[in-house]
């Protein structure tokens, strides 16, 4: 069960399952203003185009739907999951990382002359 818990929070499944959601949503946003958008042109080149219910207020609901939407996944997706994965996966301590604390103490020991790390034997003593 932990091996399933550690899919869901460290892998990237609900921003992806968010990105679609969103997605389609704001689809359906930009179709229905290209089609109030259409609605619009002169008679004379609407033969290009389809006849769908072309208004403001399909458009307008498109928009309030959207933001409806897009506030319900924040609030019941986005927020819990990001408090779930503060909680079982902490953000590290604040300061410098252990790899890059060795790095400095390597550069700093081979800026010194010092070619080998205190305790061993160089070369030249054998």
């Amino acid at each position: 069960m932990s091996g399933f818990k550690n899919f869901l929070l460290r892998g990237n499944l609900i921003d992806l399952a968010v990105a679609v959601i969103i997605g389609t949503a704001f689809g359906a946003v930009v179709t229905t203003f290209t089609n109030w958008l259409t609605a619009l042109l002169p008679e004379s080149t609407k033969q290009y185009f389809t006849n769908e219910p072309n208004t403001f207020g399909a458009f307008l609901n498109a928009v309030i739907s959207f933001v409806i939407l897009a506030a319900v996944v924040y609030f019941f997706i986005v927020t819990p999951y990001t408090k779930a994965k503060e909680r079982y996966f902490p953000s590290p301590a604040p300061g410098t990382p252990e790899d890059i604390e060795l790095l400095r103490q390597i550069r700093d020991l081979l800026a010194g002359g010092a070619a080998t790390p205190p305790g061993t034997s160089s070369p030249a003593d054998r």
